[in-house]
């Protein structure tokens, strides 16, 4: 595998990088009993770890709320589609032919396959090998300072509890097929609206409506 050998990596196991990169509907359009779903399972236990410890050690002033906000910055769905994408990591994912997925579920499979290739390295090369790897893709935006999620519901909470307000968000609308829905949050503090979001998923929708309350408070 090409890539494999960019960063001087040498397999012990090849299975488990191609098993990395195996859909769930190829395994099922091939009869295989396995895909890359458990991997993806075990590289977000350890991108988040390798994440959390170079944030503990570069910045003792970041409290423990400071400390989770940055590091979801650094681990979010638009931040490992990045890492994938500079990967070029799509050239190896296998899709079954049979099915038709939207850009939003295909960027997603993206963003899933840099988790499942980091589980796949951690599993064969050790902790030194991917933490060493992920300092190569992954810190480098943490050193610049790139913005990939920023955390607008955290903020309006933390403000709403010094202030001891109410605050709670309620689904208003929710439309679209099951693959592909839209979902319309709307924010409350104190019972008075203050923002109206939409996403695809009901946190970004929340996100999004948080986002525009912080800008009237």
């Amino acid at each position: 595998m090409e890539l494999l050998e960019k960063y001087s990596i040498k397999p012990n196991n090849l299975h488990l990088y191609e098993l990395a990169f195996i859909h769930e509907s190829y395994s099922n359009e091939k009869n295989m009993n396995e895909c890359y779903e458990r991997l993806e399972f075990l590289g977000d236990a350890v991108l988040d770890l390798v994440v959390s410890e170079y944030l503990y050690n570069a910045d003792s002033d970041l409290n423990e709320g400071q400390l989770t906000r940055t590091r979801a910055n650094y681990v979010c769905k638009k931040a490992l589609y990045t890492y994938s994408h500079e990967l070029e990591l799509e050239k190896y994912i296998k899709i079954g032919a049979s099915i038709d997925l939207t850009l939003r579920e295909i960027d997603s499979i993206k963003s899933d396959v840099f988790e499942s290739f980091i589980g796949a390295i951690y599993l064969d090369q050790g902790w030194d090998v991917v933490t060493e790897f992920l300092f190569k893709i992954v810190i480098p935006h943490i050193e610049n300072g790139d913005i990939f999620f920023y955390d607008y519901k955290s903020e309006l909470k933390q403000l709403c509890d010094q202030k001891t307000f109410e605050l709670y968000y309620e689904l208003i609308n929710e439309e679209g097929e099951p693959h592909e829905k839209t979902f319309t949050m709307e924010v409350y503090i104190n019972k008075e609206s203050f923002g109206t979001g939409i996403g695809g998923s009901k946190k970004e929708a929340e996100q999004n409506a948080a986002k525009i309350a912080l800008s009237k408070i």
